[in-house]
């Protein structure tokens, strides 16, 4: 088929410009340390060492100290590092454990695949995260844990859910995925449940050249086992205590994370520093009756690995700042409990009206720690060209 042939449907799709800038710049950021980042490729290529070894121990040393857990263990990804610390906690056939619909499939799905059942509590709709009024209310016979996922950059309230979860004998796992450096009253993301576990994507904050991801604890046992159940359940060779699986965190990934990490705070000031520009500017453009800016207060310290806005016209709003070449996303479309893959839970459409109306009505815009005024300003702009107000930034 020619290139040039229109699909069906597609005549009706507004016309659709490049973006003027990307969604999340990665480019820039690697060439603000491109040379830092190829010697310590280069160094893991001379040495030849490329499974766990001393790049990966000192790493999870430097992720240690930078959450302020006692221990972290490198993996694959953040989906592994959801399923090793259920597997760890021994999380199996029959347990339940609570979280949230509103979220990445990984959540769920890493429950779903050690055969226990993903409970859904709806969420907040400011903070878009669990609501932890309602986890009691969930909580039965076959409960073992709560999984809070601290979304976009901002955590949980993990004072509720640590005394839900103290008062119930519940483990707590928190998907700290989007949420490395994210704080709570003081408390580091990571920190406050039996384990944290956090991605290393790179679209995420701190992000490699591929999957990769980290187990944090303050339980040494927890941490040894979580040591052996990533190399196949074997403490020495061809020797196998549990059944594991192959999830180690790469030598090269470890070397550019470790290069990346001691940046992150700095990325992190900017992207903030962007955030509070964002709501600056849609304030001076009398744009805040229409949106719902992303909550923050003094409790949390939030990193904002997504900004995202909240407008009941979102789909009308995107395809016209697709129209005007600038670039959003939408984090999450769908809710998990109406996803194919957790139809066997047996949940129905209003069932999580939080969840429900948040898909409809999230949109994500740029955030990333390189974005400049100009460019938030043009997302502005385009915001405020929709409403019909003249703008001032």
């Amino acid at each position: 088929m020619s290139t040039h042939a229109q699909m069906p449907g597609m005549e009706n799709r507004p016309e659709q410009r490049h973006a003027a800038f990307p969604f999340l710049d990665l480019k820039a950021q690697f060439a603000s340390i491109r040379g830092e980042i190829q010697a310590a490729v280069n160094k893991v290529l001379e040495s030849q060492n490329f499974i766990l070894g001393p790049e990966v121990r000192d790493f999870e040393t430097e992720v240690a100290r930078f959450v302020g857990s006692e221990f972290a263990i490198g993996c694959a990804s953040g989906s592994d590092a959801l399923l090793l610390a259920l597997m760890s906690l021994g999380i199996g056939p029959g347990d339940e454990v609570i979280t949230t619909p509103f979220t990445f499939g990984a959540t769920a799905g890493s429950i779903a695949r050690l055969q226990a059942k993903p409970v859904f509590v709806d969420i907040d709709p400011s903070s878009y995260n669990i609501a932890p009024g309602l986890i009691p209310a969930a909580i039965t016979a076959k409960t073992r844990a709560i999984m809070p996922v601290h979304l976009f950059g901002l955590m949980a309230d993990m004072d509720a859910i640590v005394k839900t979860a103290e008062a119930a004998h519940l483990a707590i796992v928190e998907d700290a995925a989007q949420a490395i450096g994210a704080g709570w009253n003081g408390h580091a993301a990571g920190t406050l449940g039996a384990v944290g576990c956090f991605s290393f994507f790179p679209s995420k904050n701190l992000g490699g050249a591929g999957d990769g991801g980290i187990v944090t604890t303050n339980d040494a046992a927890l941490a040894d086992h979580l040591r052996t159940l990533r190399v196949h359940g074997s403490r020495n060779k061809y020797s196998y205590e549990s059944v594991g699986m192959n999830s180690r965190l790469d030598a090269l990934q470890a070397a550019i994370l470790r290069v990346k990490l001691r940046y992150l705070p700095a990325w992190t000031a900017a992207r903030q520093r962007n955030a509070n520009r964002y709501r600056a500017m849609f304030i001076e453009n009398g744009l805040e009756t229409y949106i719902q800016f992303p909550a923050d207060n003094v409790h949390q310290n939030h990193v904002y690995n997504q900004f995202v806005i909240r407008l009941p016209e979102r789909d009308a709003v995107r395809r016209h700042l697709q129209q005007a070449g600038i670039p959003t996303e939408i984090y999450y479309p769908f809710p998990l409990h109406l996803e194919t893959a957790f139809a066997h839970l047996g949940y129905s459409k209003g069932d999580f009206p939080q969840a429900e109306a948040a898909c409809r009505e999230v949109l994500a815009l740029p955030i990333f720690a390189e974005l400049t005024e100009d460019q938030q300003a043009s997302v502005v702009a385009a915001i405020a060209d929709f409403y019909g107000h003249k703008i001032t930034c």
